[in-house]
């Protein structure tokens, strides 16, 4: 049986694909097992980069269990790729029944490695190693088992039994929020808001009286502000001296007199020296929220191009108010005060927003047509023109009668297929397979698909394949 009880649907998820993978390619890999409905590969929204993931939907659930068990971890472009059934139902997922975590595994062991191992307890759903950005095992992995009996089969009959050098330790899947917090210890701390006349004897003479001093440095930053790490012998004397030390007033009574009323004393900060990843995680759980109400309180941006000249911050509100709140609009001037032809409106909402741009765009405003889209940030904009416009990216377009239709004129193929002078490809590249050819060619993005450019195949987008 294959990796997981075959569900009612034939839908495989395809995973840690080579970012050049294409929908063309794993086609031509995956029909050799059989009949192929359709394939997705799944791509940013702004780039169109591979995402390292995909989906192929067969027409029958054997042949996808065929697929599963024939061609999972083999190698596609250098890359082994991780095939399971593709779980529609999050709630599976995110429950966390069935789910094992492995910890001290061999740097050697990779994902197969892995499924060997433990695929001998039950129906596995998906099995991974985790891995850093340059591919090598971060020395942990986790098992997703159909069932919570095998899960518990697994860590009874493999924790603590040694796999490739070293012995593992194999423990139910917790997920974050759920994991008691470990027991923090530590012995170096981190001093910032160090009076400028401190030096280094001072502070050991004030953080000596709590334990054995190891270590201790005081620096400067580019500001001339001074800090210092100090590292005690043992956890109990760096935690007193962070509960008793830090907020303590070292000011002079003339600073004190001299701090002005709305100004926040600079009081001695004392707590755990920090790594830069946990500095990075605190920083974004704090910057988190207040990034949400800055862009609820922004609301939805739009850009208007194509204004009269006379278009002011004023009419601009004018033409777009019947829609909704508006929270800013600018028409944007020159040196003589006049439109330069485009300008940016923000509604509180994001149904005003569509409205608008539903309704605006093409609009004939002043003798012109107004258009009227999201606003973009530059760099995206740059990043999505540069993938529209890239040279070879062609569209291949409805099948011809004999597998070739028509070119695309001079710098296309041939009327009967052949090739321009620039060797571009023209519609139809892609004739019949058997008695029904392929609907549609390469959608806009690239991809084998229908109008949408979304997946390779499908009843919209391949013909029938007979024989």
């Amino acid at each position: 049986m294959a990796a997981g009880g075959a569900p009612q649907f034939a839908s495989l998820y395809v995973g840690d694909l080579h970012p050049d993978v294409t929908e063309a390619m794993l086609y031509e890999i995956f029909n050799s097992v059989g009949p192929v409905g359709s394939i997705r590969v799944c791509r940013d929204g702004v780039s169109r980069r591979s995402l390292g993931y995909g989906y192929v939907n067969f027409h029958a659930v054997s042949d996808a269990e065929r697929a599963l068990d024939t061609l999972n971890y083999s190698s596609i472009k250098g890359r082994a790729c991780r095939i399971m059934w593709s779980q529609r139902d999050p709630s599976l997922r995110k429950s966390g029944v069935g789910n094992i975590f492995v910890r001290n595994l061999d740097r050697n062991i990779d994902n197969k490695a892995l499924y060997d191992t433990f695929s001998l307890f039950g129906n596995i759903l998906s099995c991974k190693v985790a891995c850093g950005p340059n591919g090598n095992s971060r020395g942990y992995g986790f098992v997703h088992y159909e069932t919570e009996e095998a899960a518990k089969q697994a860590i009874e009959r493999v924790n603590g039994m040694q796999i490739g050098d070293k012995t593992v330790e194999v423990t139910r899947f917790l997920k974050r929020d759920d994991r008691e917090p470990a027991p923090v210890t530590y012995t170096n701390i981190y001093v910032k808001n160090v009076p400028p006349n401190f030096d280094e004897e001072m502070l050991k003479s004030m953080f000596g009286g709590y334990g054995t001093i190891t270590s201790s440095a005081i620096m400067e930053d580019a500001k001339g502000r001074k800090f210092s790490f100090i590292n005690f012998e043992t956890t109990e004397a760096a935690q007193k001296a962070v509960e008793e030390l830090n907020g303590k007033d070292l000011r002079t009574d003339e600073q004190k007199e001299e701090q002005k009323e709305d100004e926040e004393p600079e009081l001695l900060y004392v707590g755990r020296a920090q790594t830069k990843a946990e500095r990075a995680r605190e920083f974004k759980a704090k910057s988190a929220p207040a990034a949400g109400s800055q862009a609820r309180q922004q609301g939805v941006n739009l850009y208007v191009k194509n204004l009269d000249e006379d278009v002011s911050d004023a009419t601009l509100k004018e033409l777009f108010e019947t829609f909704g709140t508006i929270t800013s609009s600018v028409a944007m001037k020159d040196e003589k005060d006049k439109c330069k032809g485009f300008g940016f409106v923000c509604f509180a909402s994001p149904d005003e927003a569509t409205k608008a741009v539903t309704e605006m765009h093409l609009k004939v405003v002043k003798g012109k047509p107004l258009y009227v889209g999201l606003a973009e940030k530059k760099e995206a904009r740059q990043e999505r023109l540069r993938q529209r416009y890239q040279p070879g990216a062609g569209m291949m377009g409805k099948g011809g009668k004999d597998g070739m239709g028509k070119g695309m004129g001079k710098d296309g193929m041939g009327k009967d297929g052949g090739m321009g002078k620039n060797g571009g490809m023209g519609k139809g590249m892609m004739g019949p397979m058997g008695q029904g050819g392929m609907g549609m060619g390469m959608g806009p993005q690239g991809m084998m698909g229908g109008p949408q450019g979304g997946m390779m195949g499908g009843p919209q987008m391949m013909g029938g394949m007979k024989g």
